[in-house]
């Protein structure tokens, strides 16, 4: 195992339990509840909840996430760090079982995403790192017996054709613009479409050039994300002000916004 901090090893080994608690429940019947918000509800995801809050909250660092209680702003606002975890990203997917939920937590500093781990229960793999780790591909046998991570390398070229993944639940709205200049740069763009976060496994390993997403998404789908991208030398910009997404804001729902891995950041800037 990598020499990470103390609340980086701790953060991932409740990914792995969680994981775990999440596959027990995906194969056996359960029941879904449908929130005020229309959003659904499993028992995995408040059962994930409870795992991830076990482990983090004696490191005494604040928490937001899907759903932990929210704090009122005139709190978070003082938060220095804060951890911003998503216990089950894609609970549609789970629903429908196709496989694409993942495990979210990231951690912010100053509202800006410094760690970020994105773990997927069915392939028992996770990313994870930011800036000051670097980015490690892990499978959880390797956690789980102490042996090496695989660490990965900023990916250094565009796809031929251009792919741009995108959303399995959610259709996505004004993209033509976006479609349109990656034309510039490859004359036909393909479509990878995934749900969750797993998306940005694509995007850490370079099989996938961008990931537009013009709907609506909270702080806690993205911010993990940003941090491994951003390590690698990518970027998830506001679509409109071009800069980097910040967290812990007084509305927990993100802009739209662009993901481009480094080297279709180079050539489109």
């Amino acid at each position: 195992m990598q020499e990470l901090s103390s609340k980086y090893t701790i953060a991932i080994k409740a990914a792995v339990e969680a994981s775990h608690k999440i596959m027990d429940i995906y194969e056996n019947e359960f029941d879904t509840i449908i929130k005020d918000d229309g959003s659904p509800l499993t028992k995995a995801d408040l059962a994930s909840t409870k795992i991830i809050h076990k482990h983090l909250e004696p490191l005494g660092i604040p928490i937001t996430g899907e759903e932990t209680d929210k704090m009122p702003f005139s709190e978070r606002k003082n938060w220095i760090e804060c951890w911003c975890i998503d216990p089950l990203d894609g609970t549609k997917e789970f629903i429908n079982r196709n496989g694409e939920f993942a495990v979210n937590i990231a951690l912010l500093r100053e509202g800006k995403p410094v760690f970020g781990l994105i773990a997927s229960p069915v392939q028992k793999l996770m990313y994870v790192g930011g800036n000051e780790t670097g980015v490690f591909k892990i499978e959880f046998d390797a956690i789980e017996k102490n042996t090496e991570w695989i660490k990965l390398n900023d990916p250094t070229e565009i796809n031929d054709p251009i792919v741009m993944t995108c959303s399995r639940s959610h259709h996505s709205g004004p993209v033509i613009h976006f479609i349109n200049d990656l034309k510039k740069i490859s004359p036909t763009v393909s479509f990878a479409k995934k749900g969750s976060s797993l998306k940005f496994f694509d995007l850490a390993t370079g099989s996938a050039d961008a990931y537009p997403r013009f709907a609506p998404t909270m702080e806690w789908d993205i911010a993990a994300g940003q941090a491994i991208l951003e390590a690698l030398g990518g970027s998830v910009v506001h679509a409109e002000t071009g800069l980097p997404l910040y967290y812990n804001k007084e509305n927990l729902t993100n802009p739209y916004f662009i993901a481009k891995t480094k080297p279709l950041l180079a050539l489109s800037s």
